[in-house]
């Protein structure tokens, strides 16, 4: 849209029945739908309040999964219109690079050959699958397949406790399956807030999920009762079905990368400078195909911004400062450094802290498991991270972040000390966060 907008002629060449990609059909947009309707059915089954109009309830997976599917098709519907207003030729097809400035596009019966000046590479990524593992197995499933669940095990395996691992496992544990959660490092989502990732083990403990850390794997055998995983320790460990959400793959294969020279890297990730360009100087590469931080939000940036480069407008920018956005049960989101990063570093930093159990918004709500942390430098008070656990993190984090970039003082503690937040609000936890700091330096 923003090439087009710039007088650009654009056609998306698009291998799936529909479009949206892996973010509103296999990942972003399911999974979080999915939380969202788990996370009501908890509130209704935990929330005294409820108990007056009937008892606790239970819902299966596969009729949690249809509000999911509802998104789904306003997404495909919104973003198609995008395509149509802005006369973007919408080719389905599989794009094949014949040379620096010809793409064959394959159907299903011909195939129509494109002229283009620049190209930009979206292709995205896909569930890392190991040759070892036999996904054809009706027990066995990755973060892509677990969509096509049509029953609700008791039980469940997940290999892997990264984002994906993590945002299953509050998902499942939340519909009263017991899960096993399969580590293979020392600490949940090492790239955390350490005070963050404990909160979070913590949690998922406490809703029933059996995290086991440092844990390699060896196989995973399935039959008509069961799964088996065996692990490298000699642990074996059986549950009625198995999620592999260790790590992904980019979509680069058969694309006919070796016509133009690129090559991508064990992960199917094609290398880019910081204009996005690939190796070939007008083919560009962004979203999940590159690697980090293989984030929607991200991938809207850096698209926005290879075409920028292209149209050589003002409104280029290398995307770097991402917040996370993990949507486990409670959630988390940080931008910033965090305090390993700022020990490291010698930075002389302090830390300031809002509990959401003493917000009056979160009383009211229920939703009291949280906290917001702000880390600040010592002596000009610049906020140096943001990190934030609990009901609505993700949205509340976006405050901080607007203040960490603004200029000068504006980027200080003072900030949020010397402005009046609404009451009751969630955003008030940035006022007592920064109070709280204050009281530390004083």
């Amino acid at each position: 849209m923003n090439a087009t907008k710039h007088g650009k002629r654009v056609a998306i060449i698009e291998d799936k029945p529909t479009v949206g990609g892996n973010c509103t059909h296999w990942g972003t947009i399911p999974s979080k739908a999915l939380r969202h309707s788990v996370k009501q059915i908890i509130t209704f089954n935990t929330n005294q309040m409820f108990r007056d109009i009937g008892e606790p309830r239970w819902f299966s997976f596969p009729r949690v999964l249809q509000n999911a599917q509802k998104v789904i098709g306003k997404q495909v519907k919104l973003r198609t219109g995008f395509y149509a207003r802005n006369r973007i030729d919408l080719i389905n097809g599989r794009a094949h690079f014949v040379d620096n400035n010809r793409i064959e596009v394959r159907g299903n019966k011909s195939a129509e050959t494109l002229y283009f000046k620049q190209a930009i590479i979206a292709t995205g990524s896909r569930p890392y699958m190991p040759p070892d593992i036999d996904f054809r197995h009706h027990r066995i499933y990755n973060s892509d397949t677990i969509l096509n669940l049509s029953h609700t095990p008791r039980t469940l395996i997940i290999f892997g406790a990264g984002v994906i691992g993590s945002e299953y496992a509050s998902i499942f544990s939340g519909l009263g399956v017991k899960v096993d959660l399969i580590n293979p490092g020392s600490r949940i989502l090492s790239f955390l807030d350490d005070e963050i990732s404990d909160a979070l083990s913590y949690h998922l403990r406490n809703n029933g999920v059996l995290v086991r850390h440092n844990e390699e794997f060896e196989s995973v055998k399935g039959d008509d009762h069961g799964v088996v995983l065996s692990l490298k320790s000699g642990k074996k460990v059986r549950a009625d079905a198995f999620l592999w959400a260790a790590g992904r793959t980019g979509n680069t294969d058969n694309l006919g990368l070796d016509n133009i020279g690129l090559e991508p890297n064990g992960r199917g990730q094609l290398a880019v400078d910081k204009h996005y360009r690939t190796g070939v100087e007008n083919i560009y590469a962004v979203g999940d195909v590159i690697g980090w931080p293989s984030l929607a939000s991200a991938a809207y940036d850096q698209g926005r911004s290879a075409a920028s480069d292209i149209t050589h407008d003002e409104y280029f920018r290398f995307v770097d400062d991402v917040p996370t956005g993990i949507y486990t049960i409670p959630e988390i989101s940080s931008v910033g450094k965090t305090e390993e990063e700022l020990t490291q570093a010698r930075v002389p930093y302090d830390v300031g802290k809002a509990f959401f159990k003493d917000l009056a918004r979160a009383q009211i709500t229920g939703e009291a498991v949280g906290m917001l942390k702000i880390l600040f430098h010592r002596e000009t008070r610049q906020i140096l991270g943001i990190h934030c656990f609990g009901d609505q993190a993700a949205e509340i984090v976006h405050i901080g972040q607007a203040i960490m970039n603004q200029e000068g003082e504006a980027n200080t503690l003072d900030y949020f000390i010397n402005t009046t937040f609404n009451y009751p609000t969630m955003a008030e936890a940035y006022r007592v966060a920064a109070l709280n700091g204050l009281n530390r330096i004083f």
